[in-house]
């Protein structure tokens, strides 16, 4: 695999920093308890998630189900909300070597950030309570901006808070959704093959490099 030289990188989070897929199934099934649904296990949950809440409560109430309302729709979302507002961090877990890695990229001097479709609300106070936070100069959510992933207006967003080109950018993530976001940026992209995806193989991604390790990204980075 090629190396690399950029003066930030940018992760996606979940999937790719952290293993959150307890948290969010937790909370899905509150709210499908709640409106009076079939439950879901967390391996369903976790091929529901990457293109956001919405997405992932629509998936949850409708794959290999019938269609529902927009109202219906609008409340289980709310539910959602409410109930990982309560289970976000719980059971979440840094995948390994994300917490040995991260203070190398810093002590290099890499500028570096979070680009999830994940809400803002939800970014920061998961990233403390895994001492993360203090990592990352900018959190991009998926409710950040207009668009999100993969329109690649939250990647410039990024590269512009930080101060660098996207020239000088990488992108590390763990879907076809970041790896179309960061093609459409013009940024270079790894894909991790232990992240979700959506249930597609991650090795049929157009994509610059797959990592099965957050420890194998270090020695592919040199010196900008």
């Amino acid at each position: 695999m090629k190396s690399f030289a950029p003066r930030a990188i940018f992760f996606d989070l979940d999937g790719t920093l952290v293993d959150s897929v307890p948290d969010l199934a937790e909370a899905v099934r509150r709210m499908l308890v709640e409106l009076g649904e079939p439950s879901r296990t967390d391996a369903e949950v976790a091929t529901f998630v990457g293109k956001g809440i919405p997405t992932m409560v629509e998936r949850a109430l409708t794959v290999g189900r019938a269609p529902i309302s927009p109202e219906l729709l609008a409340q289980a979302i709310t539910s959602f909300m409410r109930h990982y507002e309560d289970t976000n961090g719980k059971l979440t877990r840094a995948y390994p070597g994300v917490v040995e890695a991260l203070p190398v990229l810093r002590a290099r001097g890499l500028k570096m950030g979070v680009v999830t479709n994940k809400a803002e609300a939800f970014i920061g106070p998961l990233l403390d309570e895994l001492g993360l936070g203090g990592f990352f100069d900018c959190l991009v959510g998926g409710d950040s901006l207009a668009k999100k992933k993969p329109d690649p207006e939250p990647l410039w967003h990024a590269c512009q808070t930080v101060g660098v080109s996207r020239e000088e950018a990488l992108m590390v993530g763990d879907s076809g959704n970041d790896a179309l976001c960061a093609r459409r940026a013009g940024i270079p992209v790894l894909l991790m093959t232990y992240g979700y995806n959506e249930g597609v193989p991650v090795d049929t991604e157009d994509c610059d490099g797959l990592l099965s390790s957050f420890l194998e990204l270090p020695p592919l980075l040199k010196t900008a």
